[in-house]
């Protein structure tokens, strides 16, 4: 099977196991529904049994998911379990014995997801790593009740990030109303399935183009990955009216800041955003570009930009920052004790990365997370464990500043942070660094010819 079937599926078995649980330990109610809905154990029982698999595998999961994936115009996704012929039969009792057994499935749901972001990911559709999910939910804070959205939401992995951050520190179920957004339809029923699989409720509506309009409510938390440098993202030229530009058009060609504009529209009074963004961003030397920074900027909107290490995203070579807006600095609970109106905190965390063991791929390095989250707290003035006094923030020039608005104004609005907080090498150093770049890019390269070889054989094969 193709790995966006292989994925369907498995969350799909996943999320009836998690319903038969649920079930369980409701006392007094009906387990699962042994009629039209036939319950977990009686697919395990099937799978111990000598006949085929694949139809009572596919009237069970898609029983379960009607109700989850049906959408406005009635359609209960009858086609998202693919077809199971007999030679699977073998792996679909070794699944399902997996599933049925396994202490922690979330486990094997992430890992599933990552595997599926992989095999999408240069068609664009992939799905942010699981370490970056954790700095972006962290560094945001979201507390019990906020409204919480993501308007490029992919499989939901933020969404449920946040999620289990406030449950593992309230210790109680979250009261968190989560909202969701997404382009592309068998994404959109990912991240359904996702969610539903570990039991959490969102609104995630239709598919939906985000950027078209203005979010339809304000949010105390908004987090974003969107698709970078994403050209002719608007049919039409964005309208002067809007309430996202308020004079500051962003450019067609390019919707990085239209992203940005768009996110920091959502945000409600104390609101706090997380977005990941191409270095371009930063750095634009267009009018437009150099507006929406001064924008930001004469705003108070920007509280921290994080320089990623390069490397992170399986699809694209090309390095990344993350931004963190807010609008209210000022000393309040469930953010900081220190007064930071006026001021940006920049981060270089260029080399905060450490190698995947039997791949060329690149992850953050967890110390690495930790040392941006401890910096971003104490310049917050935010105690790392209950009851301990906060960390004193100083500047480190290989590592953080922090910068006066009037400061970052003067340096012509550039936002990123490798050119306010540079690390100093030395040749050598220099060297070794370039060389490393070079060979990331170079392997970039063989894997786009292996891919267009792929494609141009596959092209002269249907001729």
């Amino acid at each position: 099977m193709n790995t966006q079937d292989a994925c369907r599926l498995v969350l799909g078995l996943i999320y009836v196991r998690n319903k038969e649980q649920e079930s369980v330990l409701r006392a007094g109610e009906d387990q699962g529904g042994r009629g039209e809905r036939p319950p977990w154990r009686w697919l395990v029982d099937q799978a111990a049994r000598p006949a085929p698999l694949g139809p009572d595998v596919r009237r069970c999961v898609s029983a379960w998911l009607a109700p989850v994936l049906r959408t406005e115009d009635g359609d209960a996704g009858q086609n998202f379990v693919p077809h199971l012929p007999p030679t699977v039969d073998d792996q679909l009792r070794n699944l399902i014995a997996e599933i049925d057994r396994a202490d922690r499935v979330v486990e094997l749901l992430e890992q599933c997801l990552a595997e599926l972001s992989t095999a999408q990911a240069r068609r664009g559709h992939y799905f942010t790593p699981q370490g970056i999910v954790q700095l972006m939910v962290e560094a945001v804070a979201p507390q019990n009740g906020h409204r919480v959205l993501d308007p490029v939401c992919g499989s939901a992995g933020l969404l449920a990030e946040a999620e289990r951050y406030v449950r593992e520190r309230t210790g109680l179920q979250p009261n968190l109303s989560l909202r969701g957004q997404e382009l592309h339809a068998d994404t959109l029923q990912i991240a359904c399935l996702n969610l539903a699989a570990r039991g959490i409720r969102a609104d995630l509506g239709p598919p939906a183009d985000s950027l078209a309009k203005p979010a339809d409510d304000v949010y105390d938390i908004v987090m974003a990955n969107p698709p970078f440098n994403l050209s002719a993202w608007s049919a039409v030229p964005p309208a002067d009216d809007d309430p996202r530009w308020t004079g500051t058009v962003p450019p067609r060609d390019n919707a990085n800041h239209a992203w940005m504009l768009h996110l920091a529209h959502a945000l409600a009074p104390r609101g706090r955003a997380a977005v990941l963004m191409a270095d371009g961003a930063a750095t634009g030397l267009r009018p437009s570009e150099r507006r929406i920074r001064a924008r930001l900027i004469g705003e108070d909107l920007v509280e921290c930009v994080v320089a990623l290490p390069p490397g992170l995203f399986p699809h694209v070579r090309i390095s990344c920052c993350l931004w963190l807006l807010n609008r209210d600095k000022s000393p309040h609970r469930g953010w900081g004790s220190v007064d930071r109106r006026k001021q940006v905190l920049f981060i270089n965390a260029r080399s905060a990365y450490e190698a995947m063991t039997g791949t060329r791929q690149r992850r953050l390095a967890a110390d690495g997370a930790d040392r941006i989250l401890r910096t971003l707290f104490a310049w917050r003035g935010v105690p790392t464990t209950q009851g301990e006094t906060p960390r004193r923030y100083e500047n480190d020039p290989r590592w953080c500043t922090s910068l006066s608005t009037t400061d970052v104004a003067d340096a012509g609005h550039v936002l990123l942070p490798t050119v306010h907080a540079l690390e100093p090498a030395d040749e050598h150093t220099a060297a070794r660094e370039r060389v490393e770049d070079l060979k990331w890019e170079l392997y970039a390269k063989f894997e786009e010819s292996f891919a267009l070889e792929r494609d141009l054989r596959q092209l002269l094969d249907e001729l």
